[in-house]
């Protein structure tokens, strides 16, 4: 594992922004960890996640021209992960995100910041049903630009309704990569290689779920 993915993890865990135990999820599931992107609500908090997608950006080797954050929850992602790729790594890029509405006055339209042109990278959180990226896919080829990527905090690697995760789903509809700071599997060696005892005890549990459930 890189060590940005570990100190991610670790970080994570200490600010019980992922959680272990027993969750209900949207899909009915119980799931034995529970990742909130939200709690993400500091400066400081956001400044590491953006620093971490920064790292997973460019250690995908992916090219873009363009960032872009979907309406509501992308727009400071992709914000701070501009700053984060232009102040760690010297890679300066336009970025732009939506308006849920469109204004009718001054710069008009539903798209706020830099032209969407090119090939566009979308920085969001997580990806459950996938529909807010069909949506922002919409979005970016209304504008002309080609979308050739998604950067996600965490990938759970777990089945939709068939056989395929929705990010598995999303890849193969669109042809693109999606990259992740981390993934189920990433959680799973995290705790093999664990000195806690209490973070170990609930090793069982993810690896039984995913297991059942996973990709």
């Amino acid at each position: 594992m890189q060590d940005f993915r570990s100190k991610f993890l670790e970080y994570v865990i200490d600010n019980e922004i992922l959680k272990f135990g027993q969750f209900t999820l949207k899909s009915g599931r119980i799931s034995p960890y529970f990742f909130n992107a939200g709690l993400f609500n500091t400066g400081e908090k956001l400044s590491f996640l953006a620093r971490c997608y920064a790292k997973a950006i460019v250690s995908s080797g992916l090219t873009f021209e363009v960032l872009f954050g979907p309406a509501y929850k992308g727009i400071p992602l992709v914000s701070a992960t501009a700053m984060a790729l232009a102040s760690e790594h010297e890679i300066n890029k336009p970025y732009c995100f939506n308006r849920k509405e469109a204004k009718d006055h001054g710069e008009g339209g539903t798209v706020v910041g830099a032209k969407l042109s090119g090939n566009a990278l979308i920085i969001d959180d997580v990806i459950t049903a996938g529909t807010a990226i069909r949506e922002a896919a919409d979005i970016i080829a209304a504008n002309g630009a080609k979308l050739c990527g998604i950067a996600v905090a965490m990938d759970r690697q777990e089945k939709g309704t068939g056989e395929l995760s929705a990010i598995q789903e999303i890849e193969q509809n669109y042809q693109i990569k999606i990259i992740s700071i981390i993934t189920l599997k990433n959680i799973i060696d995290y705790l093999i290689e664990s000195n806690n005892e209490s973070l170990q005890q609930h090793l069982i549990a993810v690896s039984a779920y995913r297991e059942q459930f996973g990709i």
